[in-house]
């Protein structure tokens, strides 16, 4: 196939894909609709580690977690979920929220955006107790 009729085909293939997976609304970032489903998520991270307290944003895209190996926090990742451990962790306000920093270069950075009440709050339940 000469490739002035393969390159339009591919572009326009990918480019329609990605339309429809937005008009049928899989490309909206996960929520986590209720506290069993923030433990779910973590759960599905650490299967080891059973969470004690689960406290969810206002929006619920964000879910702090307590257990007893440490705090670690839920959020999306796209239309997934992912979860980390807070030990080492940077917590800095930010106009909108907080931002995290983790030694973790896999998800070396977090934005979470929360409400007034919760950025002052979060911060003092994020500090690993260890």
């Amino acid at each position: 196939m000469p490739l002035v009729i393969l390159l339009p085909m591919v572009f326009f293939g990918i480019a329609g894909i990605a339309v429809l997976l937005h008009l049928l609304g899989l490309s909206r970032p996960a929520l986590l609709g209720n506290q069993a489903e923030a433990r779910a998520a973590w759960l599905d991270e650490f299967g080891e580690d059973t969470p004690t307290r689960v406290i969810l944003s206002h929006d619920h895209r964000a879910a702090l977690i307590e257990t007893p190996l440490g705090n670690g926090i839920v959020w999306p990742m796209g239309a997934d979920t992912t979860a980390r451990y807070l030990t080492g962790a940077q917590i800095t306000r930010t106009a909108t929220g907080l931002r995290i920093d983790l030694p973790d270069y896999t998800a070396p950075r977090i934005h979470l955006t929360l409400d007034a009440a919760e950025a002052d709050l979060w911060p003092t339940l994020l500090k690993d107790p260890a």
